[in-house]
């Protein structure tokens, strides 16, 4: 389809623009800025106007009814299969709520989108999740969570091309009929939004830098931003980096993640002492957590330290950045003291298990994994990034320069000596933070 000659002004400009990245630089964000130009041309009726639509909506609220004129609580009609057609509107009534991330893994993104996704169906939403890629084999066990808790989960069988992951994405919201979609990170965003859809896109930034620093992603999320009813920051560091990089939206809101404190059953009781000592860090293999330095101040901390292990898990984001490590570990002759291994779906067995946490990242968002050490009551020792200062009056947590090895070395003893405590994380609970998601969710859903 060759829809360039409609279009006119500035959104003439931009699809012009958006083919000269198609064909000389990016083809991902290319074909999306050429997408939201078209989106843009047209018009969206859902974007600009609800119209007739939402005048049946709000009657709909009024009679009690689902959105197609049917009881609350079934619909008979064949194409729906009998579900539940709920009114999406008005504080507790019930609303159909798709997440959407890049691939099913098990990261700090994920599984937060999990977690919201099995609190708001027990809160009575109707809730799927859905992605771009195909699913890790590390995150079955949390599939099988989701599907326990009546969460559908519907994930592409294979990688496809960018047409076709925008297809796949049309398939599911077709099928699943959201009255409301949160797009957990950049480029999920960027795929939610250039679809000529009418659902809501709640936009959640997760990242741990600036991913507007790349001036494609800042221009394609120009022309976006007016498409995401509202962004939802992590860190104030998430909204500082939009409001700079991109513009001021009008409905751009910070909820700090928030861990599931049910999950840690404290326990002060000493451990085996024919156990050896482990220190564990957990985050995804990439230069920003930086396990390299972890690496270096171990061998410290193992030279004075007779039995104490490393452990690393994560995800492998960079190959080239754990084949560094790996390579370092045996360059220092750690083999026998240093495990590198992949994520590990047991993130309370292995803290358990542990007797210190080591989080040296030059970069957060919000970690996950920093919550949930802070939540077990393990010694805790981090780097001083702006994202963990909230801890540092904490018991039992170190903030220190990592990057000076002797000085990260030295915390990392003194943890080592320290016991497990028990901390108290108000405001930071997965109860917290769901309830603000489901909160801006009902907000977004009043007004479409």
């Amino acid at each position: 389809m060759n829809f360039l000659p409609i279009l006119t002004g500035k959104w003439r400009l931009h699809a012009n623009v958006a083919i000269y990245h198609f064909r000389y630089q990016h083809a991902t964000g290319a074909l999306i800025a050429v997408l939201v130009a078209y989106l843009h041309a047209v018009g969206d009726a859902g974007v600009r106007d609800p119209g007739a639509r939402a005048a049946c909506l709000r009657a709909a609220r009024d009679a009690l009814l689902g959105r197609h004129g049917h009881c609350v609580g079934h619909d008979a009609r064949t194409e729906l299969r009998g579900d539940v057609d709920g009114v999406s509107d008005g504080e507790g009534a019930l609303m159909r709520i798709l997440h959407l991330v890049l691939e099913p893994r098990l990261s700090g993104a994920e599984v937060l989108a999990k977690d919201l996704a099995i609190f708001q169906q027990r809160e009575g939403s109707v809730v799927g999740v859905t992605s771009l890629l195909p699913e890790h084999a590390d995150f079955a066990p949390l599939t099988r969570e989701l599907a326990s808790h009546g969460v559908e989960c519907v994930f592409p069988c294979r990688r496809s091309t960018l047409p076709g992951k925008l297809v796949f994405l049309a398939r599911m919201l077709r099928h699943f009929r959201p009255d409301v979609m949160f797009a957990h990170a950049t480029i999920p965003a960027f795929y939610a939004r250039a679809l000529p859809t009418k659902v809501p896109v709640i936009y959640v930034m997760h990242s741990a830098v600036n991913d507007f620093e790349r001036a494609l992603f800042r221009y394609v999320e120009r022309i976006l931003s007016s498409r995401a009813r509202a962004v939802i920051g992590v860190s104030p560091a998430n909204l500082h980096d939009y409001t700079n990089s991109v513009r001021a939206h009008p409905s751009l809101t910070l909820i700090p993640n928030g861990v599931d404190t049910t999950r840690f059953v404290f326990d002060d009781r000493p451990r085996d002492g024919d156990a050896p000592l482990q220190i564990v860090q957990i985050g995804r293999y990439t230069s920003v957590k930086n396990q390299l330095q972890t690496v270096h101040a171990f061998r410290e901390v193992a030279a004075q330290v007779k039995d104490v292990r490393l452990q690393l898990y994560g995800v492998v984001e960079d190959p080239a950045y754990l084949a560094a490590v790996q390579d370092l570990v045996k360059k220092l002759a750690l083999e026998e003291r240093v495990n590198v291994e992949g994520p590990h779906p047991d993130v309370c067995g292995v803290l358990r298990a542990s007797n210190v946490f080591a989080m040296p990242s030059r970069s957060e968002g919000h970690s996950i994994a920093f919550l949930e050490a802070l939540a077990s009551g393990i010694p805790v020792v981090a780097s001083t990034i702006t994202p963990f200062q909230f801890a540092k009056t904490l018991p039992g947590v170190q903030l220190v320069d990592t990057d000076d090895t002797d000085a990260y070395a030295a915390a990392l003893l003194a943890a080592l000596a320290q016991p497990s405590v028990r901390r108290f994380l108000a405001g930071l609970t997965l109860q917290d933070t769901a309830e603000r998601y489901l909160s801006v969710a009902r907000q977004v859903a009043r007004k479409f």
